[in-house]
């Protein structure tokens, strides 16, 4: 017998997909009953065909309502009378989130942060019940779980009860049973949750494969930096706001210059103080730039960074526990736009 492998699948033809983009969210707006801040405030953004794309954000910004959203779970809100916004709209391949449920449903896989395996199962039996839960019976269901357990490495375990695989092989469970119907768009809720090294780039390994040979378009939400490094654009969430769409590279070209951290012998008492001074003798300062108390630490953005930490270390060094200076990171770019830490 042939097995088939994800090489060798016959790859998604986006010419049959309906319009582009893969997934449109526009003025998506959420109130939760009894608070005052919305969940989601008017929040509009597209993802492309083919693109890794993250929504990143703290606990609280808002990740956690859009993805129940999308994945149909609850109706977006916008008032008391729990209606939703006349201008909100999400499609995903062109349907409807809240006319067409069913229609996204089928063109959506979905992984949840918490795993939705029944342990006491074989991989064998959690594919059969998701696939009867697509109306898919018969051959064509034994071939498309003979594929999935072929693709994502799971074959020879397949008639092992689940609460025996690691972290990492359940994760790769959890894509099998997403991509059984072969949809076209993969959102995941923070994927590399309770992963360990190993696991999280065996995971990325399979993202990769996905996009790359099959087309999938893949979506995640994520407070992880490295894991929103790897993705070909992200949307930046805070308090429920959007703040920014863009590529990890152009995000962090933006920052204009090095990233100084200053962290002061007498501890935060002392930081306001020291970032005054800072900032009177080695101004002027670009926007955003200037020096600010971030969790303590003085934070500023200065060009040629190495010649001004020498110059702040030889003006108070006793004043001074520890000083860094390098590239910006995502973590600035989230520093910079919203004046917050991640």
């Amino acid at each position: 017998m042939t097995t088939t492998t994800l090489s060798n699948l016959p790859a998604i033809d986006r010419a049959t997909i309906e319009p582009t983009p893969a997934l449109r969210v526009a003025e998506l707006t959420h109130c939760y009953a009894g608070q005052a801040q919305p969940a989601l405030d008017h929040v509009s953004f597209d993802v492309q065909p083919g693109e890794i794309f993250a929504i990143l954000g703290p606990n609280g910004s808002g990740k956690s309502t859009l993805f129940k959203i999308l994945t149909t779970i609850m109706q977006p809100t916008a008032d008391a009378n729990r209606s939703v916004a006349p201008d909100a709209a999400a499609t995903i391949f062109g349907h409807d989130v809240f006319e067409q449920p069913q229609a996204v449903r089928q063109r959506l896989g979905v992984v949840f942060q918490q795993p939705s395996l029944d342990l006491k199962l074989t991989a064998d039996e959690n594919l059969l019940h998701q696939g009867h839960l697509y109306g898919l019976a018969g051959r064509d269901l034994k071939q498309r779980i003979d594929d999935a357990l072929s693709r994502f490495g799971l074959d020879d375990r397949r008639r092992e009860p689940v609460e025996r695989f690691s972290g990492g092989m359940r994760r790769r469970l959890e894509l099998g049973k997403a991509m059984l119907h072969r949809p076209g768009l993969l959102l995941m809720d923070e994927p590399s949750t309770g992963l360990d090294p190993a696991a999280r780039r065996d995971l990325w390994q399979q993202l990769d494969q996905l996009r790359e040979q099959l087309g999938v378009t893949i979506v995640l939400t994520t407070h992880l930096m490295d894991e929103a490094e790897r993705c070909d654009r992200l949307a930046i969430f805070n308090q429920g706001k959007l703040v920014t769409v863009d590529t990890p590279t152009r995000l962090k070209s933006a920052i204009g210059g090095d990233v100084i951290t200053v962290e002061p012998t007498d501890g935060p008492a002392a930081a306001a103080g020291l970032a005054d001074r800072i900032a009177a003798r080695f101004g002027p300062w670009d926007a955003g730039g200037e020096p600010s108390v971030i969790d303590g630490h003085v934070r500023m953005e200065k060009a040629d960074g190495p010649e001004v930490v020498a110059a702040i270390a030889s003006a108070w060094p006793g004043e001074i526990r520890r000083l860094s200076v390098g590239q910006p990171t995502l973590e600035d770019v989230f520093l910079h736009l919203t004046g917050e830490s991640l």
